[in-house]
């Protein structure tokens, strides 16, 4: 007996350091991605259980640790070791959405850092040059019209998804003056540099997160939030259109205080392939280099999510 009691006791140890041998692989050399959506299409589809190379852009070790899927947990310090490179334009790039960090995207890279990006009827254009739609990108809707202005598009201001205004990706040590004008560009940068915004009005603290409220929500976050549809809550987020007034700080000082903001590391600009249904940099902005994760290498597995058939003509394909 209790030699059987030893053997299971082994293997349940065997077992045990081969989960904590891939989960460090996973963590520190290979994303793994599965695509939720077709906003890559057809380059990825839908069902794709992509593989990324983590080592490429710089291997990291855990800065989270808890249950996956879910908010139990609790930060732990990261180190990032050398990158070999640094994304560039036209890698299709695995990262935290800059909305909520839980959560991984998988967009193309479609600007570096000091880019100036421009969107004229559906074309692309990086520094005045367009930028062909990647080979297997495609187009499903007539343009919108250069007039419409989309309340949901970045800053609020660009345009919209086929019109999108000139914009330069921030690079570590630009200044940006602090002005009205800039507000909305500044608070997504300060808060996603990782300094602590709040807003006081009429003797009450708003606290700014990059968090959207619609992800609180769901996740039923145990905090308030405040947007026109949660009025009760205390929460801002600084693509907001309904903000009270009142006085700006940063970590505890009065932004007035400051000419101009020095931004502290490099920017990125990512769109899906298929370019009329992707949420991407259009909507929710620019992506710190601290976010990219990895850079997609292939499709291990692939399922159609309608049918739970298995695609066996995806498994193996390249990303590129």
């Amino acid at each position: 007996m209790n030699s059987k009691i030893s053997k299971i006791i082994h293997e349940i140890r065997a077992l045990f350091i081969l989960v904590i041998i891939v989960l460090t692989l996973k963590v520190t050399i290979f994303e793994l991605y599965i695509v939720p959506t077709g906003s890559m299409e057809n380059t990825i589809m839908t069902g794709d259980f992509l593989a990324g190379n983590r080592f490429v852009y710089g291997m990291r070790t855990p800065d989270w640790i808890g249950i996956p899927y879910t908010d139990i947990g609790f930060d732990v310090p990261g180190m990032k070791f050398p990158s070999f490179r640094e994304p560039k334009r036209g890698d299709v790039i695995i990262f935290k959405f800059p909305r909520d960090v839980r959560q991984k995207y998988v967009k193309r890279c479609v600007a570096e850092p000091g880019d100036i990006i421009e969107v004229i009827d559906k074309l692309l254009y990086i520094n005045n040059v367009p930028s062909p739609l990647p080979e297997n990108g495609k187009f499903i809707m007539s343009p919108l019209s250069p007039s419409f202005s989309q309340r949901d598009i970045f800053l609020g201001k660009q345009g919209n998804k086929d019109y999108f205004k000139k914009l330069k990706m921030p690079e570590r040590g630009d200044q940006i003056k602090v002005s009205p004008e800039n507000a909305q560009l500044l608070l997504h940068l300060m808060l996603l540099d990782g300094h602590e915004l709040t807003l006081v009005s009429g003797g009450r603290e708003y606290p700014f997160t990059m968090v959207s409220p619609d992800e609180l929500y769901r996740r039923k976050a145990k905090m308030e939030v405040y947007a026109p549809y949660y009025p009760q809550g205390n929460l801002l987020v600084p693509w907001s259109n309904d903000m009270p007034k009142g006085n700006l700080r940063i970590d505890g000082k009065p932004i007035g205080d400051l000419e101009y903001y020095t931004v502290e590391q490099d920017y990125y600009w990512a769109m899906g392939d298929n370019r009329d249904d992707s949420l991407d940099s259009r909507y929710w902005g620019f992506i710190p280099r601290k976010y990219i994760l990895g850079e997609a290498l292939f499709s291990y597995f692939s399922l159609d999510l309608k049918t739970w058939i298995p695609r066996f003509n995806r498994i193996g394909t390249n990303i590129r």
